[in-house]
């Protein structure tokens, strides 16, 4: 076992079946609460929980997906390990290891969902990496021919696969969207060595999984990376290539000229676009249905990843 991983650790174990929802351990110092993640101060270290939150169109669901805070953690964990010879981690604890005697009050909402991490310090940057054209990139590319700025060949249709794969940074936003930028302006926040630092990074890390992803039947059509400085050295932090942080698809069902399946909350915008909600609070509850499917989409990516089966 590495030296960085002795101190804490963090155990598998059954978890619940109800979805974690909202997590508040009275004994640590909740720092931060996002649409998915809450994280927490450990003193030298940070806790970070994946919950069972869900959210479309920028509002949190009132209900979350089972199990769904376990495969984002669980995927990280796999390509964190798949990745260190390419990048070193924030990770203080691998996926089977126990956890702290100081935890242990709290094992049965943290287990399998938990990350101890050292407490890096989070570039400005969103690090994003395009393989395919959809989403928002398939809205600029069908007014201006670019995606993110970046000139692209005429007469490619959505879900088409770029000629090569393309870093379109993005700055990060506390609520909404995050927002795209040109390469230039990541240089003007971040400095330029370490913008091309991460440029590089990530097209080497995309590259890299998605030959991988491609024979478990998934397309990463594009994913988001996060980096951070720790003791001055660059080092890849928050979660990676989960069906949160990147659009799946399944290749046996690929079809380049409309938009694609995918491992994620497809099902969730799907009833909410079907219901016609306004994207608006109130939120809706999502029925038992929905979440089931969509439940079972992110298993599958595990699945599928990994090649094993969620416990």
């Amino acid at each position: 076992m590495p030296a960085e991983n002795k101190k804490f650790k963090v155990r598998s174990s059954p978890v619940q079946a109800e979805p974690l929802l909202n997590l508040d351990l009275p004994r640590f110092k909740k720092l931060k609460s996002g649409k998915v993640r809450d994280i927490f101060d450990l003193g030298d270290y940070l806790l970070m929980v994946a919950t069972d939150r869900i959210s479309a169109f920028d509002c949190i669901m009132p209900n979350g997906i089972p199990f769904k805070g376990v495969v984002l953690t669980q995927i990280s964990h796999f390509w964190f390990d798949q990745l260190t010879v390419i990048v070193p981690n924030h990770r203080l604890a691998r996926s089977l290891d126990p956890l702290p005697p100081m935890l242990k009050p709290y094992e049965n909402q943290l287990a399998r969902r938990t990350m101890i991490v050292k407490k890096a310090r989070p570039l400005a940057i969103e690090c994003v990496v395009r393989g395919y054209l959809a989403g928002s990139g398939w809205k600029e590319y069908r007014q201006n021919h670019t995606v993110c700025g970046i000139p692209l060949p005429r007469g490619l249709v959505e879900s088409a696969e770029l000629p090569e794969p393309i870093f379109t940074p993005a700055t990060k936003a506390e609520t909404g969207h995050d927002i795209n930028i040109s390469f230039e302006k990541a240089a003007r926040i971040v400095g330029a060595d370490i913008a091309e630092r991460v440029r590089d990074l990530s097209l080497r890390i995309y590259r890299t999984t998605r030959q991988y992803a491609r024979q478990r039947g998934i397309i990463i059509a594009d994913t988001k990376f996060e980096f951070g400085l720790y003791e001055g050295n660059l080092i890849l932090i928050d979660e990676v290539l989960t069906p949160d942080s990147s659009r799946f698809w399944p290749a046996d069902q690929y079809k380049p000229g409309s938009s694609q399946p995918s491992f994620d909350k497809q099902f969730v915008r799907d009833y909410l676009e079907s219901i016609k909600w306004n994207k608006q609070p109130p939120v809706p509850s999502l029925p038992a249905e929905v979440i089931e499917k969509t439940r079972e989409k992110y298993i599958e990516a595990f699945r599928r990843m990994t090649g094993k089966e969620l416990e």
